[in-house]
């Protein structure tokens, strides 16, 4: 495979995109998902992160992953992270050559989900998918030990120990992993990017490169205010950001993943109403009020957000 030009490396606020569903079917809607991607780059996002966890890959097959982010790609105007994970090798493989051909800024892979793995065992796939996935694009690792088999500190150490990873995703939202691999840092340079919102301004203000997150999905510009703020010196507006921030997380953890931001999504017009499953009765309601609530916390937070950026 031919050499590209160097990619340059994630930092800020990349907003890890959901993904539109055409209705009662696995396959994307793609105009509906071009339209939603510019609406949140205008927002001032850094980048974009296609098929996360808050784009429910899981749902769509290789062939259809393949097909939407060559387009998206094209269309994008920031840099678009792509997340290869796959259960086996072979799939992660063939997703990366796709995305690196399309010209993806980035790749994303966590280790192989659904059944567990050992660190040697994970070690392994991932010094395999490098040997057979090349090296025209950066690779960050993608911890989400809440679906997937963890990446443990000292597994993120032998691994960025290769110099074959560009950094890590870590969606853990665990304090004392954020501090080893901060501490890692020190002796093998790679980016940082939190992934969740809960330790976002605390991580950011004692130095992550930044943050891949399924809020600015739906919110995409209350994570660039709280950013800007930090970039600026101007901690009072950002902490005060920050507490708007954790109130929608503390909302959207009382529905099943993605749910809570799909739903605020469409609550602003953009098409992502489409759901993996029914919902039962009291879910349903538990909604509505959300999508009052948000109706009303909504136009408060773009107002503090305007505030920063003036």
């Amino acid at each position: 495979m031919a050499k590209s030009k160097p990619q340059p490396l994630a930092g800020g606020v990349y907003a890890a995109l959901a993904t539109p569903r055409r209705l009662d079917s696995t396959e994307a809607d793609c105009a509906a998902l071009l339209d939603y991607l510019e609406t949140v780059v205008r927002a001032g996002v850094d980048g974009l992160v296609l098929f996360g966890s808050t784009g429910e890959f899981v749902h769509f097959d290789l062939a259809e992953r393949m097909r939407v982010l060559m387009l998206v790609i094209r269309r994008s105007r920031v840099p678009v992270l792509v997340n290869v994970s796959h259960s086996t090798l072979a799939g992660a493989v063939d997703l990366a050559q796709s995305a690196i051909a399309a010209g993806a800024a980035g790749l994303l892979l966590m280790p192989p989900y659904f059944y567990r793995y050992t660190d040697d065992q994970i070690l392994e796939f991932y010094r395999e998918f490098i040997k057979l996935a090349g090296s025209n694009a950066p690779v960050y690792l993608y911890n989400l030990p809440f679906f997937t088999n963890p990446i443990s500190a000292n597994l993120a150490e032998r691994l960025f120990a290769s110099g074959d990873f560009a950094g890590i995703k870590d969606s853990s939202g665990e304090w004392q992993m954020f501090e080893a691999l901060r501490a890692l840092q020190s002796g093998t340079p790679f980016k940082l990017l939190v992934g969740h919102e809960s330790i976002y301004l605390r991580a950011r203000m004692a130095g992550a490169d930044g943050i891949v997150s399924g809020i600015a999905a739906a919110v995409p510009e209350l994570l660039v205010a709280i950013d800007q703020g930090i970039r600026i010196s101007n901690f009072d507006r950002a902490q005060r950001l920050n507490a708007r921030l954790l109130e929608f997380v503390a909302w959207i953890e009382k529905f099943p993943a993605t749910v809570g931001i799909k739903q605020a999504a469409a609550g602003r017009g953009w098409k992502l109403n489409q759901f993996a499953l029914p919902f039962d009765e009291r879910t349903a309601a538990d909604l509505l009020t959300f999508e009052r609530w948000f109706r009303g916390w909504l136009p408060i937070v773009l107002s503090d957000c305007a505030a920063v950026r003036a």
